[in-house]
């Protein structure tokens, strides 16, 4: 178990004191990492390993497996083996050449599903965790078309855009990518449990992080570095000012990777970190062939097989769905607006009482034509 090409590289991720500015250091110096694995501890030290890494990797040589270091790799390796976790190493033929790129690409990648996903073009989608109905309702829509057009969505299985984009995907029968930032054991965040086993059986799910590692705040930084890193270009659907996604959109913009975004309502706070990217530079985003147009000319014919591949399932419009409403309903629905309204301004506006107001609202949520929102209901697009 401890001679294959995945215990070298599980090793160097194990390696105290061994993190990427020192790779990338030794690197320079070195055409393999794991070259360090065999060389004798003159050379080690002339290339300026801590002490503390060149125990270790002498421990290796003995095959000492009471060494922490040399125990912690195997111990992963059983958890991998019991778990049924993939492991793709930087040396292997499926590892991503885009992610290879970044400045701190992980050594490993942890997997369960079809990792031959990886070598596919893909398109990250995130957001907002407290999207609104029309957040999710874009991140479900844009991930099927975009799945459509032989781009795999990938994004990290977190609650609310993240989740309505994989789930859009796999609804519109095709498979997407989670990238988790913990232990591929550990599906975080509880509620997407299920979701994930959807993620696995119809697409794929990776982490860079060993069984039985616990979802970390620290972790979810790295976590989005790695989402951006297989993309070709990043759509944020709903920010805040403050939100994770921004710092996602940052790390794409310093990977040379494309940045879209979706305005909203000025009076939505999980609008403004969108118009506060495009504000920076980020492509203002419409329509699906707003992103393939960016991305390259190539992109906007279909490359599914169409074939082997369904057709992803019609979206509902709004005038399909109010033919089947009373004349009450379609008097609330057109005074409202997308930005929020409050009862009092739409029961002035279509003279009905408060009950009444609050039945119609019901029903066109019901209908998936309004949601709720602070400050009161608004249309959704």
């Amino acid at each position: 178990m401890l001679s294959s090409p995945s215990a070298r590289w599980l090793l160097l991720t194990c390696l105290p004191k061994f993190g990427h500015a020192r790779r990338r250091n030794l690197l320079a110096e070195i055409p393999e990492l794991t070259n360090l694995l065999t060389m004798n501890p003159a050379t080690l030290r002339a290339l300026g390993l801590a002490a503390e890494s060149l125990a270790a990797i002498e421990a290796w040589q003995r095959q000492d497996e009471f060494h922490p270091v040399v125990r912690e790799v195997r111990t992963i390796l059983e958890n991998c083996r019991r778990h049924g976790i993939g492991l793709v190493t930087w040396q292997d033929a499926d590892y991503p050449e885009q992610l290879k790129h970044i400045h701190d690409a992980p050594l490993v990648l942890y997997t369960l599903g079809d990792t031959g996903l990886l070598g596919r073009e893909q398109i990250g989608i995130i957001g907002s965790r407290k999207a609104t109905r029309a957040g999710l309702d874009h991140a479900r829509r844009f991930a099927a078309e975009l799945s459509a057009r032989a781009l795999l969505v990938t994004s990290g299985l977190a609650l609310g855009v993240d989740g309505a984009a994989h789930a859009g995907a796999l609804d519109a029968g095709f498979p997407t990518t989670a990238v988790i930032g913990s232990g591929l054991d550990r599906v975080y965040p509880d509620q997407h449990r299920r979701l994930g086993e959807r993620v696995i059986a119809g697409g794929l799910m990776v982490s860079e992080y060993p069984p039985g590692t616990p979802a970390k705040a620290a972790h979810f930084p790295q976590r989005n570095r790695i989402i951006s890193g297989l993309s070709r270009g990043v759509l944020v659907v709903e920010a805040g000012l403050r939100s994770g996604s921004l710092i996602t959109a940052r790390m794409a913009l310093e990977q040379g990777r494309e940045v879209f975004a979706i305005p909203g309502s000025v009076h939505s706070p999980v609008a403004r970190g969108c118009h506060h990217l495009i504000k920076q530079g980020a492509r203002l985003v419409e329509t699906v062939d707003d992103i393939l147009e960016e991305l390259g000319s190539w992109w906007s014919a279909p490359l599914v097989d169409e074939a082997s591949t369904p057709e992803p399932k019609p979206q509902s419009r709004p005038g399909q769905s109010l033919a089947a409403l009373d004349s009450r309903e379609i008097a609330v629905f057109e005074a409202l607006g997308y930005d929020p309204q409050s009862t009092d301004a739409l029961s002035s506006a279509t003279g009905l009482p408060a009950d009444q107001l609050m039945q119609s609202l019901l029903l066109l949520e019901l209908q998936g034509l309004v949601s709720s929102a602070p400050g009161g209901f608004q249309k959704i697009a």
